[in-house]
């Protein structure tokens, strides 16, 4: 063990870059986290005001499969620290977990706060420095760190250096992916980044919009190339977002970089049969008006007769026209147009970043040895459902092991250590 730990520099103080942090001191490393923002954690708490949804209980192989194409580089990361080892993480902060009716695993406060806080004293403890409003810009000609801070340009030389800067969305947060320009100035590929798990653009009828924005459709089912979602759906402004849209948002955003638009299918009564639906249709008495009928026999939302006139496309005529059969198929594959995606600061996160190619099997940069990365800055995607935050925690922890491996390696020590062969992970006091 060298006389002086070698300084460990993090950049970044989301779920990410604070669990590499963890890593890296237990790993015996002393640990600096810069962010640009005044206080840390600012989209995990943006995240907990849903109930903070921190990992999914479902088997490992389907929790895997959620990653798509990077599934194969997550592995190693996300079964070194998977979802128990992430709910036990959470124990020893004193924050019990439970597992929801949908299987996804929330901490019991059901907040942020609370994690965030025990987690930021127990850093503290660990000795770990804060150095915060410091907006990083790249390196200096020498390797040294440049940061942008309130008293002026500040360079910082590590021995390490985990980035984990996030994506691009909710900038106003701490991720605006400046860092991405930087990557690229220095021949690191960056795939372009990409709004998920985000809203789409409708054009609604101006009085589709003017009554229905804001208004939830619930209960329903979203189809889209061959793939299903249940879920909820909400109608903005400028179109719809929602968990049941997100969940095919990688597929419709895709369709629509390439022909300019998606047709995305909506079932607004899922757990009706067609043909008990249409039955039911053609039951309808002759004097009640179809509006009166729809939302009393077939108990659809006020919003979702809207959508039925909306997709009917000739106005109210037209849907008042149709016989059983047709009325149930609309009302079981509404068909809505999407023309477009909606501002990439307004995803719940962002697909694209540092490519693979550009990282080790310990998520260091292959070309910049001594730096690694993590979190949403690398080329990966997923759907909302805990795998995003799952991702991040587990990639952070494998490059704190990652820092601690390489550090400590007997290559560059000349003394073998048993961290060399053991990374270290997150654990308690």
């Amino acid at each position: 063990m060298p006389a002086t730990l070698p300084h460990v520099v993090v950049i970044g103080a989301g779920p990410a870059g604070l669990m590499a942090a963890e890593a890296a001191a237990d790993g015996g490393a002393t640990v600096t986290v810069y962010d640009r923002m005044a206080a840390p954690g600012r989209k995990l708490l943006l995240a907990g005001r849903g109930g903070l949804n921190l990992t999914h209980s479902e088997n490992i192989e389907l929790l895997l499969a959620r990653y798509g194409a990077a599934a194969t580089r997550l592995r190693p990361a996300i079964e070194s620290f998977p979802p128990e080892a992430l709910r036990n993480w959470c124990e020893s902060l004193g924050q019990t977990t439970f597992v929801g009716s949908s299987g996804r695993i929330f901490p019991t406060a059901f907040r942020a706060s609370p994690l965030l806080r025990a987690w930021i004293a127990r850093l503290k403890s660990k000795g770990v420095v804060f150095s915060l409003r410091h907006q990083w810009t790249g390196w200096d000609e020498a390797g040294l760190l440049r940061f942008v801070a309130p008293g002026g340009l500040v360079e910082v030389r590590a021995e390490a250096t985990v980035l984990a800067l996030g994506g691009a969305s909710w900038p106003r947060f701490g991720s605006d992916a400046s860092w991405a320009e930087t990557m690229r100035r220095n021949v690191i590929e960056v795939s372009p980044l990409k709004p998920a798990n985000c809203g789409f653009l409708v054009s609604w009828s101006d009085i589709f919009r003017t009554r229905f924005e804001g208004e939830p459709l619930k209960n329903i089912e979203l189809s889209f190339d061959g793939r299903s979602a249940r879920g909820e759906a909400l109608v903005t402004r400028t179109g719809i977002e929602g968990g049941g849209v997100y969940a095919l948002s990688a597929q419709m955003r895709d369709a629509i970089a390439a022909s300019g638009e998606a047709i995305v299918e909506i079932n607004l009564r899922p757990d009706l049969g067609l043909t008990t639906l249409e039955a039911e249709i053609a039951l309808r008495p002759a004097k009640q008006s179809l509006a009166t009928f729809l939302r009393k026999s077939i108990r659809l939302q006020p919003v979702a007769i809207g959508l039925l006139h909306e997709s009917a496309g000739e106005g109210p005529e037209r849907l008042s026209s149709m016989n059983a059969s047709q009325l149930a198929k609309l009302i079981h594959a509404a068909p809505l147009r999407l023309i477009g995606v909606a501002p990439i600061e307004r995803a719940i996160s962002t697909a694209g970043g540092i490519t693979f190619t550009e990282i080790d099997s310990r998520f260091m940069l292959v070309n910049r040895p001594g730096v690694f990365v993590a979190g949403e800055m690398i080329d990966w995607e997923a759907p909302t459902g805990g795998y995003l935050l799952q991702a991040c925690f587990a990639t952070g922890a494998a490059a704190g092991a990652g820092v601690v491996n390489w550090l400590f390696s007997s290559t560059r020590m000349g003394t073998p250590d048993p961290r060399s062969s053991q990374p270290s992970l997150p654990k308690s006091p």
